[in-house]
């Protein structure tokens, strides 16, 4: 058990924030591993950031600064922003990395606020939890979302708001704790329905997921939160499963891939008007490594369509649909500099725009994010040189 958990900590390294030519950490010795643990939730670059627009046009972002997080807003596209709010008074051990990141949602006047608290046992953590119901200007007192409270892995949250409440759904060990025939860990979730004042019992969406690869969330045409993650089929297959909550899996990739660890490489989900859902995702499979992007209408599943340079160590891809096109993003390195490339559907006969460069740094950055207004679609990518990038993809 000391071994996997070893090769899934090295894993974790892959997604600290740091660049890509950086990414050859060595494995900590045996028994060294909790320490190791700690230190890198201490001293990883806090780059990995939450970013929403409100139905004003107003950016807003939270990011994690020592052992607070903080939430404040733009009113210019991110030159500027406003004075930051603490979202937790008391200090805790907060995971800011890529696949590991804040949630953060804008309804009206509620601004909700998710994260995971690293506890000190490796691995481990619990899913917290605040709102403002004053547009930001004060924050609830944060709370333990998942109900098992021992220190094991509660961790990789996702969160959708809408009118009606939030949902977060997230990866849990507690059914395999101490099981050592249980492949993976779970998918929980859990529904609000009163703005964030309390949330029902968590409810398990599926066995057997994925240790610790970032979840994809978006609301499905009825309202319904459907989740996308990295799933364990049969003994170590690490592929792709979406679910609506409350019902069973789909298998939505093939590609085979076999490896007993965790590959820290998570997919994204966007859905369109007319139901069909969207997914990218990366593969290490011997026989077709890298990017790929699917449509699927419902039992229909188009072709996985391949893209990105896996030579530049193409990676952590987002998808997003405004206006009826499909748009892509993801991470590459040149050799000199991380840079952020997209592509675009340009019908729906599987004709894509060529890849061009959004923007680039040289040094250490977090992942990209799509996010929408009503008027456009952004690109907010955080870098430690140039700071916080946002561009306008379209219209």
């Amino acid at each position: 058990m000391v071994s996997k958990l070893l090769t899934l900590f090295a894993a974790g390294l892959l997604s600290a924030g740091v660049a890509a030519h950086d990414h050859a950490a060595a494995k900590p010795v045996a028994g060294d591993y909790a320490k190791v643990w700690l230190q890198k939730q201490e001293s990883a670059p806090r780059l990995a950031i939450a970013a929403s627009f409100d139905e004003q046009g107003r950016l807003w972002r939270a990011r994690v600064v020592g052992r607070q997080i903080f939430v404040s807003h733009s009113t210019d596209a991110g030159r500027h922003f406003s004075p930051e709010i603490a979202v937790n008074r008391e200090n805790e051990l907060i995971s800011a990395d890529g696949e590991a990141r804040p949630q953060l949602a804008v309804v009206g006047q509620r601004v909700y606020v998710s994260w995971t608290q690293a506890l000190p046992q490796p691995f481990a953590g619990h899913v917290r939890f605040a709102v403002s119901e004053d547009g930001g200007q004060t924050f609830s007192e944060p709370v333990t979302v998942n109900d098992d409270a021992r220190p094991i892995t509660h961790r990789f949250n996702a969160m959708l708001a809408d009118p009606q409440g939030v949902t977060l759904a997230w990866i849990d060990k507690r059914d395999g704790s101490g099981n050592r025939d249980y492949t993976g860990a779970a998918i929980y979730t859990a529904r609000s329905s009163d703005g964030g004042k309390s949330f029902a019992a968590n409810q398990k969406l599926a066995d057997h997921s994925c240790e610790c690869c970032r979840l994809g969330i978006a609301a499905d045409g009825d309202g319904t939160p459907v989740v996308f993650w990295r799933h364990v089929f049969g003994k170590n297959i690490r592929d792709f499963a979406l679910a609506r909550v409350g019902e069973p899996l789909q298998r939505v990739s093939e590609d085979g891939w076999e490896i007993d660890a965790c590959p820290h490489h998570g997919g994204a989900l966007a859905i369109a008007g007319d139901g069909a859902r969207h997914i990218v995702w990366f593969t290490g499979a011997a026989n077709g490594p890298g990017l790929y992007y699917r449509r699927i209408a419902g039992a229909e599943m188009g072709q996985a369509q391949a893209f990105g340079n896996l030579d530049q160590q193409a990676g952590h891809p987002q998808v997003a649909v405004f206006k009826g096109q499909v748009h892509l993003v993801w991470r590459e390195y040149d050799g000199k500099h991380n840079q952020i490339r997209t592509q675009n559907a340009v019908d729906r006969k599987n004709r894509w725009s060529k890849p061009q460069t959004l923007a680039k740094t040289t040094g250490a950055a977090d992942d990209p994010l799509l996010i929408s207004d009503q008027k456009a679609l952004w690109l907010i990518w955080n870098t430690a040189n140039d700071g916080l990038q946002v561009r306008k993809l379209m219209p």
